[in-house]
């Protein structure tokens, strides 16, 4: 089974900081990964350099296509593994961001829209697909997330739970291959933090394939196939979760997840 994204030696510094050192990573269509670890440790920007938003110094990244086909993004230049990342043209890159989907902690929609106008837009602008599917496939995603008639409300005039579900609604429109969460939680109250963990927990029940960057312990060991915990721009250990939540090899990871109670 080929990979969806498949990350190779990937190096990341800002100033004199190494952030990212010699990252790989592998995932496989409707795999939940979840990735854990204290802040600082280079989480979020392993999902920023997989959704493209940074790039890498060195290392490897490809996507595989809906239609089966590899889209190489970024390569090391020459057969030097340590050697810089050369990143592919304009169009290349333009087919990798069709493959997934980005949910923001701090949702990231456009205040002056409405909630339907959120998720139609990209598929329109970028897609450029027929109004009526896209407004059919919105109605259909917005009641998926419980937001039936919030259609005409604004960002403002909606709680940060139901704010986090559109902005799963409007990722979840481009028709991705998969979705990447930066916290998705992490700017929630705790009632709100359920409701997207639930939402979660349905599009993991329909093999929906997800990186999950989170705090939240109890999700990443009930819904979780494989967990990641990433310490000092490390993969320091990385299994099953039923493995890494619940019997550790690393020190370092039992006592992350002690001060969890996990």
């Amino acid at each position: 089974m080929r990979p969806v994204v498949r990350l190779s030696n990937a190096r990341k510094a800002f100033g004199g900081s190494q952030v990212l050192k010699d990252i790989s990573l592998e995932v496989l269509p409707g795999e939940v990964v979840a990735i854990i670890g204290p802040s600082g440790g280079g989480k979020s920007t392993l999902l920023r350099c997989l959704t493209l938003l940074e790039r890498l110094d060195g290392g490897a990244l490809s996507y595989s296509a809906k239609d089966g086909s590899e889209i190489v993004v970024a390569r090391p230049d020459g057969d030097d593994p340590d050697a810089p990342a050369v990143y592919a043209d304009k169009r290349e890159l333009a087919r990798a961001r069709e493959q997934f989907g980005l949910v923001f902690q701090n949702f990231n929609l456009f205040p002056h829209m409405t909630v339907m106008q959120n998720v139609m837009d990209a598929p329109l602008v970028v897609q450029r697909r027929g109004r009526a599917e896209v407004e059919g496939q919105a109605h259909e995603l917005l009641c998926k997330m419980g937001l039936e008639g919030c259609e005409e409300k604004v960002p403002c005039q909606l709680s940060g739970g139901q704010q986090q579900r559109a902005s799963i609604a409007r990722a979840l429109a481009l028709n991705p291959r998969a979705l990447y969460f930066d916290e998705p939680t992490s700017a929630l109250d705790p009632e709100l933090t359920g409701e997207v963990l639930r939402v979660l927990k349905q599009l993991a029940a329909e093999d929906t394939t997800m990186v999950v960057v989170t705090h939240e312990m109890a999700f990443a060991r009930e819904v979780a196939d494989r967990v990641i915990f990433m310490d000092g721009g490390v993969t320091v250990e990385e299994g099953p979760a039923e493995q890494v939540m619940g019997a550790p090899r690393h020190e370092r990871t039992r006592a992350f997840l002690g001060r969890f109670g996990a």
